[in-house]
């Protein structure tokens, strides 16, 4: 750390006072939003953007950049301002079209929308475990890229900033994470806590009391204090800021957090640490006064003299060069040192699986039986060695789910090795019981661009993590949620553990694959097309119990890949091939229930073809000529699978039918549970028999 005082220019000041203003008449214009954030933090932003973070303004996508993530999504135009003024692509007129439709300046930051955005934020604390993810994804590609070179020294090494405020706090999942980051002691994570006591209520005390720096300490972060309000008359002292962000960058043992004590909308005249700046436009005499508090002309908006847009751009351009000629060169070194390193690294950021991958998966025959969360382990353990970019583990239930790769060591800090290989360069993740941030965690890891992380629980559990499903969903993060127990086949952990509802759930929100495979090949097959799939998250739900093996691993690899396909096709008295008068539409465990319940109605002279559809998302995306052979709309169609029947009248029609299960489940075997709930060949073949006659009448 240098021993000089760190100050901001005349310059630099200027355009912190422009930025407050720029906050203020953008949440005016539009008519909404959030101004006292932005406002109060404007020089936070600022210096980051202009002197703390590595970043490169003209390529936003630079490998070597520091991240920022504003976890306090709502205070975005705190990180359009400062895009806007580091030449990031925003212009002011941008600002002037803050939450209008088809602006670049959404309400929320939005990722793939705006440049320089790295993750989609605005439910709070989210951008947290984001965070903490992005940082342990840095640690891991620096392990798999370039493992001889010490942390904190290798190109590979980064920063992570994020920004969060008290509401970050309250919010479970941010609670989560930095548990587990403290327990990682991610030394490169950077956090800046907003503590204005103000919330959309009023004052914080009427809800939270407690001591956030005891609890961040208490979870192994080292904790920095910079308030802005000692001694009476309000500072913002960024020389301040700036010595705890070198002592945060100092510390490469622990994550930081640096408890930054502010007056939320300083220095607005009349709402300045009032809740009636936080999330509504503070009024035309407001703005003004604002304005002329910071020497502003109160009857100008959106006023960015030429002069200061020009220094902040060149500045940044110039801070970039200047890094970029650093770091190329270190990079082209690396390069020449490390070929097979190199080789990696542009087929992962070509989006290109190894040759060869589809001969690694494991096979199985027919009449093979086993749990297709087992298989999805055996899979896991057959792409280890050729897929290095793919980690992950599960929230503290790797046996169950078979998340974990034999073998392979554990992502822990040195002083927490549990065994020989494990450290901080390792590849199963322990996520500890926390779903949620798990969830959050694995889309910061995608997002971070170089890795494909996967994290494991029960189906039932998905509930605890949806929030983070969802923003993957709207991200197009290749993040893949493994979920086993699928079902009532779960048995004697009833129904609390018994998920219903949740295939139907999961399958109601946009751009989430929703992978239900019926047997150990359909699982192969799964893992592989998710992998050849860079922009969808996926949900890989799978079995506890065993299940019989019914597709070749050749009809897999062509039929998962399209959603639903052909597995058994309609016979007559002789064997051979015939159009079918019956087709049963089956997922996961009951895909074994449909190919009995087929052999029933064919001895009762019914032809009757078996589709299993392990991902009905994947289907949609085929063409119109494949859906319609697979699943004749003349044909009567009846659906079994061990869930609520919601989204299946879309494809049984108004003639067919679904077995499904409309209520909650039982402690009991789960073979019990299937018969007792008509998952049996005999009661599939007779509702279909059934419904057949009622359509022919």
């Amino acid at each position: 750390m240098s021993n000089e005082r760190f100050e901001l220019s005349e310059k630099d000041l200027e355009a912190i006072k422009i930025s407050k203003a720029l906050a203020a008449d953008a949440v005016e214009k539009a008519g909404s939003g959030h101004p006292g954030t932005p406002i109060s933090l404007a020089g936070v932003a600022y210096l980051l953007y202009q002197y703390e973070m590595a970043n490169d303004p003209s390529d936003e996508l630079w490998l070597g950049r520091d991240r920022f993530v504003l976890s306090a999504g709502h205070a975005s135009l705190l990180q359009y301002v400062q895009l806007t003024l580091a030449g990031y692509g925003l212009e002011v007129s941008d600002l002037e079209e803050l939450r209008q439709w088809g602006s670049l300046t959404p309400g929320h930051p939005e990722f793939h929308h705006t440049k320089g955005v790295e993750t989609t934020t605005g439910p709070l604390g989210a951008g947290v475990s984001n965070a903490v993810g992005m940082a342990m994804a840095a640690r891991r590609e620096h392990g798999i890229l370039d493992p001889d070179t010490p942390l904190g020294e290798s190109i590979f090494d980064h920063y992570v900033y994020t920004v969060l405020g008290d509401g970050c706090l309250q919010e479970g999942v941010a609670s989560e994470a930095a548990s587990l980051a403290g327990t990682q002691q991610l030394g490169n994570l950077i956090a800046i806590y907003d503590d204005n006591d103000i919330s959309i209520e009023g004052d914080t005390d009427i809800s939270f009391t407690e001591d956030p720096s005891a609890r961040f300490r208490a979870y192994g972060w080292q904790v920095l204090d910079v308030d802005w309000k000692a001694g009476g008359e309000y500072h913002e002292d960024y020389a301040a800021l700036h010595a705890a962000l070198e002592a945060a960058r100092a510390e490469t043992s622990r994550p930081s957090l640096i408890r930054l004590r502010t007056i939320i909308a300083w220095p607005s005249p009349n709402k300045q640490g009032s809740e009636s700046s936080h999330g509504a436009k503070l009024g035309g005499d407001e703005v003004a006064g604002l304005k002329k508090n910071l020497g502003l002309d109160p009857e100008k908006s959106f006023d960015v003299p030429e002069e200061i847009l020009t220094y902040t751009r060149e500045r940044a351009a110039e801070r970039a060069r200047v890094a970029r000629e650093a770091w190329d060169t270190r990079f082209e070194a690396w390069r020449a040192g490390n070929p097979t390193g190199a080789e990696l690294l542009d087929r992962v950021r070509d989006e290109r699986l190894p040759e060869g991958l589809a001969d690694a998966l494991p096979t199985w025959e027919p009449g093979d039986s086993l749990a297709t969360r087992a298989a999805s382990g055996k899979v896991l353990d057959a792409l280890a060695p050729v897929l290095p970019e793919l980690w992950g583990g599960s929230a503290d239930l790797a046996s169950s789910n078979n998340t974990s790769m034999t073998g392979e060591p554990s992502f822990l800090p040195e002083s927490l090795a549990q065994k020989d290989g494990d450290g901080p360069f390792g590849r199963t993740i322990h996520f500890g019981i926390r779903e949620h941030a798990m969830g959050g965690i694995l889309n910061g890891i995608s997002l971070n661009s170089i890795t494909r992380a996967y994290g494991g629980t029960f189906l039932v559990f998905a509930d605890y993590m949806r929030p983070a499903v969802r923003l993957a969903a709207i991200m197009e993060a290749p993040s893949t949620f493994v979920w086993t127990h699928d079902s009532i086949g779960v048995g004697e952990d009833g129904p609390t553990h018994q998920p219903i509802e949740h295939l139907a759930s999961l399958r109601a929100i946009p751009g989430l694959d929703v992978v239900r495979p019926g047997d150990a090949n359909e699982t192969a097959a799964a893992w592989h097309e998710i992998l050849k799939r860079h922009h969808t998250p996926a949900g890989l739900i799978l079995s506890r119990q065993n299940l019989t093996v019914n597709a070749t691993a050749e009809q897999a690899a062509e039929g998962v890949a399209k959603g639903a396909y052909v597995l058994a096709e309609a016979a007559d008295s002789a064997g051979a091939e015939v159009a079918p008068e019956l087709v049963l539409i089956a997922t996961g465990s009951e895909v074994d229930v449909a190919v009995k319940a087929r052999e029933i109605l064919q001895g009762q002279g019914t032809p009757t073809r078996v589709v299993s559809a392990p991902c009905l998302e994947w289907f949609a995306e085929q063409d119109a000529a494949y859906r319609e052979a697979v699943l004749p709309r003349d044909v009567v169609k009846v659906s079994v699978e061990a869930g609520i029947a919601m989204c299946w009248h879309q494809y049984v029609g108004d003639t067919g039918a679904s077995v499904s299960i409309e209520h909650f489940g039982a402690s009991a075997p789960g073979a019990r549970l299937f018969e007792e709930y008509g998952f049996t060949g005999e009661h599939v073949a007779e509702v279909a028999s059934q419904t057949l006659a009622a359509a022919r009448a």
